[in-house]
């Protein structure tokens, strides 16, 4: 039961001043008290506490604690984690911490400058539409769809973790929903064309044409090939354990998921190139990185795709044009998106597509390559109806 009380209190000047006191119980036995200068304002919060406590949506940490704290929380939960290694890489943790101190609570001195957060909002007034508003300031900015969505997502796990601390009852984040233009958003996968990816391999060194094949054969994300050592490659069976991955920081960590946790089979070709490049390497050992740099440590993925990937692209394009041929330049990742597309072209159905590229739903496979599995049954079937009907 909530009460409003009227208060008076003379100043130390002598002036007499009141206001308006509501006292109430949480769900707890707890007792909260809390001031205003005006009866009806006193009278709108106690209709929203009465309100909160009936559905045991009420959390007394709701009327103080800011967005921008939260984000402060969660940002040291995610540290903490970090340096505990519960999955939480330093990469994730950047990013995250960008995302959120750059657009959702902005701090003065960042490299980007957006004066659209919701930092000083409170809890207990942080609704669905404050954050669809605070999403519309983002695209209104210029932010990308895919952006805001991680943006927003990041907000979100902010959220369910203040949830969970008892800061707030209700995940204000949860259901807001980004929508672009038809011609935003996710893109479907076109992987390099085999006389591309063919023009590139003719043209590298020889060390690094083995890095190239494996790439586009395994489909392996940069990451996990990387951190690949010997152990884990079996070459008379013919395939590969996939089951670490590195990051930028050279911090080795699990699989991206637990589905990307799998095994991977090499054809002959394959196989007898990666044999003949341990023979040739200086770091052969069962413990030592298939695909080493010169001190036999971790790639920087960086420093390899602006030293030798980039300049074999252009070096390529080079000669189409000599050639009078068609060369499209691609990044490193569409080495993977050649492999799975070549898997799809032999045949193979999409719950094994799945499993070999590490995906960690067949939704995620199908969203991204859908369009790259034949339809000759569809076909075969439209073919039927037409012969059937308009013949």
């Amino acid at each position: 039961m909530a009460t409003i009380t009227k208060r008076r209190w003379l100043t130390s000047k002598g002036e007499v001043r009141e206001a308006w006191t509501l006292a109430y119980t949480d769900a707890g036995g707890k007792r909260h008290k809390e001031q205003f200068p005006r009866k009806r304002d006193a009278d709108a919060r106690r209709i929203e506490v009465e309100g909160q406590v009936s559905t045991g949506a009420f959390r007394a940490a709701a009327k103080d604690t800011t967005v921008a704290q939260v984000v402060d929380l969660y940002v040291e939960h995610l540290e903490g984690r970090h340096a505990r290694g519960e999955k939480v890489t330093a990469h994730y943790l950047k990013v995250t911490e960008g995302q959120l101190r750059n657009y959702v609570a902005p701090e003065p001195g960042r490299a980007i400058e957006f004066d659209g957060g919701i930092g000083e909002v409170r809890l207990a007034q942080l609704t669905a539409r404050t954050i669809g508003e605070f999403r519309d300031r983002l695209r209104d900015s210029g932010v990308s769809v895919i952006t805001t969505r991680r943006i927003l997502g990041s907000l979100s796990r902010a959220l369910s973790f203040a949830v969970a601390n008892d800061l707030v009852a209700v995940n204000a984040a949860q259901g807001v929903r980004v929508i672009g233009r038809r011609d935003e958003g996710s893109k479907r996968v076109v992987p390099p064309s085999k006389a591309a990816l063919a023009l590139l391999i003719d043209n590298a060194e020889l060390d690094f044409k083995v890095k190239l094949v494996f790439a586009a054969a395994t489909g392996l994300r940069a990451s996990e090939m990387h951190a690949l050592r010997w152990n884990r490659v079996d070459l008379d069976g013919r395939e590969v354990i996939v089951d670490s991955r590195v990051d930028a920081y050279k911090n080795l960590d699990v699989t991206k998921s637990e589905a990307g946790t799998r095994t991977v089979p090499l054809g002959q070709g394959v196989a007898v190139l990666l044999k003949d490049w341990r023979g040739r390497s200086t770091h052969a050992a069962d413990d030592d990185l298939v695909f080493p740099n010169s001190r036999g440590g971790f790639v920087d993925h960086g420093n390899m795709i602006k030293r030798q990937f980039n300049p074999l692209i252009i070096l390529a394009a080079e000669k189409a044009k000599e050639d009078r041929k068609k060369f499209e330049p691609f990044g490193w990742h569409a080495l993977r998106h050649f492999a799975i597309s070549t898997w799809i072209e032999a045949g193979l159905t999409p719950k094994t597509v799945q499993t070999f590229a590490g995906h960690s739903t067949l939704a995620v496979t199908m969203d991204r390559y859908g369009h790259l599995f034949p339809s000759s049954d569809h076909q075969s079937a439209m073919d039927k109806i037409a012969s059937e009907n308009f013949a």
